[in-house]
Order: C-alpha cells, then structure tokens, then sequence
C-alpha cells in the first residue's frame, strides 16, 4: 500500500484483456482500481468518484480518445497517461498538448507502466499550488535579441525584428524568459521543472515537451528543423541562438 488510502486509478479502455492486465498491476501494488470502456461510463465513474489519475485509451471503438481528454481537461485537474497502440507522432503531440501527462504505447510493459503512473502521481502531489508563486523581480529595461526576434521583459513582449508583435501565452513567455536568460546551457527536464514552478501550468516531463513544441512553432523557421530550441537526446534542451542585451 503506497498511502493510507489506496490512490484510485481509472482505467479507461475498451480491451478487456487490456483492462484486466492493468487492473492485476495496480491492484497488485495496492491501488485501488475503477474500469470503463468507453466515455460514457468514464463519465459515470467521475460523475460518482474523484480518481486519482486515469489511463485512457485514444481509440475506444468509435470514440476519439483525444476528445475525451479534452473534456477531461476542461473540468478536471487530474492526471491523465495515454497508453494506446496509435503511434502516430502528430497524436502523441496533439494529446500532450491536450492535457495528458505522459503517454505510452502499446504493447507495453506493466512495469515501465506503473513506473511511469508513480512518476506522474508524484508530480502532481508535490507541484506547488499557484498561491506560493511569486514572480521573479525584472530589471528595468532588461531586453533581449535573438534570431529576428525581440524579448521585452518589463512588457512582457514578443516582438519580431519587423514589429509584429508574436502572441505568447504565460506558460510560453516564461519558458523563453527561462531559455534566452540560459542560452547555450543545456537543461535537463528537471531542471526545467525547477525553474518553472509555481506557475500555472502542470510542470512535468511530458507537458514540457508539449510546450517546447508551441514554443517552437512561434519562433522557429521551420518548427520541424528547430535551429534555437535544440532537442539534446536523452537529456533535454538547449537554447542555441546567439543572444545579446539591448
């Protein structure tokens, strides 16, 4: 037993034998553990109970499991772990993007599984809340160039070398504040966790990526080809573009 109280972990998938290897797994562990096999009894069982995380199928016959996470999302701040056997890159992309927390496909192995479910539970239970966020001091007039962007702290704005100003989210800015104040540093997703916390977004491993991603597609050329936020394999992330104060 991990807890006092079994943590609840929703299983969502219209595989029974999917659901039941699952069930064993967590049961074993000492969750406790709640099946559906489509949305309209994930509804059920979040209507009557408050899970703890759900592991949710992308393709439940006819559904789109996309869409239930969305809905989820909307509502819900409850961890949510794709495990699918869809291993297209776009839905990986767009489902992280959507709120899930991470995302495994199948086949897979019970172990890296639960590995990956206690990971995500543990996140979520130490992240700080937004009331103990404090935002970190400016100096007046601390502005930076990079590529043929302009970054005005003070304004909290994005401006390209032609004056369009780029719309960025909090969640957006914060993390090139982050990279162009530590370019050429590679930093691990830990690290990146650390020095995003507090803010509104969930900060773990798979919603980072998920972020680096829009970040990229905001300020990159070519997003596919990215050339200022460079991907360091088995790592995390660097920012390459020459940066300068103005």
């Amino acid at each position: 037993m991990l807890h006092d109280k079994a943590q609840h972990i929703l299983v969502v998938d219209d595989d029974d034998a999917v659901r039941l290897l699952l069930r064993e797994c967590f049961e074993f562990e000492g969750f406790k553990v709640s099946e559906a096999r489509d949305g309209d009894e994930l509804a059920a069982h979040l209507a009557a109970d408050a899970p703890d995380l759900i592991t949710l199928d992308l393709k439940l016959g006819g559904e789109n499991g996309l869409e239930l996470a969305r809905k989820i999302r909307e509502t819900r701040n409850v961890p949510i772990v794709m495990i699918t056997g869809k291993s297209d890159t776009i839905d990986r992309v767009v489902g992280l993007e959507l709120g899930a927390d991470d995302y495994i496909g199948k086949p897979f192995h019970v172990r890296e599984v639960l590995a990956r479910v206690r990971a995500v539970l543990r996140r979520y239970q130490f992240a700080p809340s937004m009331a103990d966020a404090v935002p970190a001091p400016v100096a007046a007039g601390e502005r930076y160039a990079f590529g043929d962007w302009f970054l005005d702290l003070p304004r909290r704005e994005l401006k390209s070398s032609g004056g369009t100003v780029q719309d960025l989210t909090t969640a957006e800015f914060n993390m090139l504040e982050m990279f162009v104040k530590r370019s050429a540093r590679v930093l691990s997703r830990d690290n990146i966790m650390d020095l995003l916390k507090g803010h509104e977004w969930s900060p773990y491993d798979r919603s980072i990526d998920a972020l680096v991603v829009r970040v990229r597609r905001k300020i990159e050329p070519d997003p596919d080809v990215p050339r200022m936020i460079k991907t360091v394999r088995g790592v995390g992330y660097v920012f390459a573009a020459e940066v300068r104060r103005v």
